[in-house]
């Protein structure tokens, strides 16, 4: 399974890979708006937005790209690394 998260905190993308690999996801994580952000994104089979931590033009973009390619978006206020396991264990088994 493959994940994109959009959204979190700098310093904890190594937790959150580390997180992902756990549960055998392959993830891309955008913690800060780059010019070409939906591109980079892929075809994964689950967004992840950490609300809390991202700007509204992230928001749009991911959403956008989510509905453009048909895939379904979590939400989650915080961003910590018991929030994306609590995410990716509903959602991976």
């Amino acid at each position: 399974m493959s994940v994109v998260i959009v959204g979190g905190h700098d310093r904890m993308v190594c937790q959150y890979m580390k997180i992902c690999k756990n549960y055998k996801c392959k993830a891309k994580i955008f913690t800060q708006m780059s010019a070409s952000m939906d591109k980079q994104m892929g075809t994964p089979d689950l967004f992840i937005l950490f609300t809390n931590t991202v700007s509204h033009k992230m928001v749009k973009t991911a959403v956008d790209e989510a509905k453009r390619k048909n895939v379904e978006v979590v939400r989650c206020h915080t961003s910590s690394g018991s929030a994306l396991e609590n995410i990716l264990k509903e959602y991976v088994a």
